[in-house]
């Protein structure tokens, strides 16, 4: 069975990497398929978005690293180059359904993507410095655009995995809610508020000057 399989319902592309017991890592070949249908997809009238996915308990490992060392990409014109093209002239919906591994070009070939929907399962790595190369898909410009560039300095300079949403990350989130909560809470309670929502019920603007404490006098 072919490496990457397609299959069209109605105007939705889909494309599944589909070498599960390779965790659907990625040959020369496959980026040069890949490229292909991208390309193939952006000039298909009929092709109004697409769902990208892996086959098996992962989405993409990577490099399929045997195929790396017997053909390496060079500066220019390669396979890789081929597709990180394609990413970029792609102009309809790319939506990627993640889970399992998805490692080094497995996380940085979804920075291009619209949306991206992680299982629980899923598992991100952009392990690099860990194989004395550099980031890859120009995620050393997506990725700081997408999360910053502290966390993603962070995630590209130390090699660490993260899951859907990086455990300090959602701390930081549930302590933000929190004081959200409490103030929205409060301030919903407010003279401002009863006024404005009032004001909008009634179709009038709100006059704030109604709330406002007289000054208290000696």
């Amino acid at each position: 069975m072919a490496d990457i399989v397609t299959e069209h319902a109605g105007s939705i592309l889909r494309i599944q990497l589909n070498r599960p017991t390779k965790r659907n890592a990625m040959t020369s070949a496959m980026y040069v398929a890949l490229a292909g249908i991208l390309n193939e997809a952006a000039n298909d009238e009929n092709t109004r978005a697409v769902l990208w996915h892996g086959a098996g308990d992962s989405f993409c490992a990577g490099n399929d690293i045997e195929d790396f060392l017997k053909n390496p990409p060079g500066p220019g014109e390669s396979p890789q180059a081929g597709l990180m093209n394609a990413f970029v002239n792609f102009d309809k919906p790319l939506v990627a359904a993640v889970h399992g591994a998805a490692i080094g070009g497995g996380t940085t070939m979804l920075t291009h993507c619209d949306f991206i929907y992680a299982g629980e399962s899923t598992k991100f790595q952009m392990p690099f410095i860990n194989l004395a190369v550099v980031p890859e898909f120009g995620s050393s410009c997506s990725v700081p655009a997408r999360i910053g560039h502290v966390r993603a300095a962070e995630l590209i300079l130390l090699g660490a995995p993260f899951d859907a949403m990086k455990q300090p990350f959602r701390e930081q989130i549930k302590a933000a809610m929190k004081a959200e909560n409490e103030e929205f809470s409060a301030q919903v309670r407010s003279e401002d508020a009863k006024e404005a929502l009032t004001a909008f019920l009634e179709k009038r603007k709100p006059d704030f000057t109604k709330t406002v404490k007289s000054p208290a006098t000696v």
